[in-house]
């Protein structure tokens, strides 16, 4: 990984490799600042007293640490483990994986298209952590919308095809799903065309929307949605927008309408 800075800010948390271990305390390597080494004191591993170092970490373990102390003038750098809180080391890990998992990505592009390594930080990588914060989530949106996600982070043309052709081969976006139980009821002599027709505002409401879904009987009049989706914002406003339009076609043919969100 190429570092964007030299060294890290104090209060940073950063990812770390620890690397030699002694009775004061160890020194670590900074995966994000080109393994830049960091001393880890014996005070600053765990909030409670240890015999021994190695209870806590070994070496070549990776960690999550925060930057208590920077001297600039001589580059150095101090580290603290138990400063560090389970929800904070989750967040980071999670974001380093997914971090390291983009610039794999892209530096396999670079080669193809006979770009540097340099080269796929500076003209993809960091535009992409700049615009998303997750260089992963804007692969992950390339994915589901196209090339529009890249260019909008300031990507050049050169990258986007070849950058899609790629990330397919990774990235497989996972699919949500919610489900509403309908009942849709009418007492009048052409009652079933009725009905049709609030199912069919249904459907036609999320195929403007080019929405995923599946609507299917259960045993008249109760009647399954099932709508389809990469978030479940994005499939609950969908939810929502049909069962409004079903209620307004309801009412306009004078029959009975419920719908219920079954709960997951």
């Amino acid at each position: 990984m190429i570092p964007r800075r030299e060294l890290p800010d104090i209060g940073e948390y950063v990812v770390a490799t620890v690397r030699e271990i002694y009775d004061y305390g160890a020194y670590v390597t900074l995966d994000e600042y080109g393994d830049r080494k960091a001393f880890l004191p014996w005070s600053e591993i765990a909030t409670k007293w240890v015999k021994n170092i190695r209870d806590v970490i070994r070496e070549g373990e990776k960690i999550v640490v925060k930057v208590i102390r920077v001297d600039r003038a001589k580059k150095e750098v101090d580290v603290s483990l138990k400063k560090v809180a389970d929800a904070d080391r989750r967040k980071k890990m999670m974001w380093w994986k997914r971090y390291v998992k983009a610039a794999k990505i892209v530096e396999l592009v670079a080669e193809s298209i006979g770009k540097s390594r340099e080269d796929a930080y500076r003209e993809v990588i960091w535009r992409l952590e700049d615009a998303y914060g997750d260089p992963l989530y804007a692969l992950e949106e390339a994915v589901s919308t196209g090339g529009e996600a890249l260019a909008k982070a300031g990507v050049p043309e050169e990258w986007i095809n070849p950058l899609l052709t790629e990330v397919k081969r990774h990235i497989k976006i996972k699919e949500v799903s919610v489900r509403a139980r309908l009942t849709v009821q009418s007492r009048h002599p052409d009652g079933v065309e009725r009905v049709r027709r609030v199912l069919e505002a249904v459907a036609n409401t999320l195929k403007a929307k080019g929405a995923r879904f599946k609507l299917y009987t259960a045993g008249a009049p109760r009647y399954i949605l099932e709508i389809y989706s990469q978030d479940y914002k994005t499939a609950e406003t969908l939810l929502e927008e049909a069962l409004k339009k079903a209620e307004e076609a309801s009412k306009a043919s004078d029959i009975v309408f419920k719908g219920e969100r079954e709960k997951t």
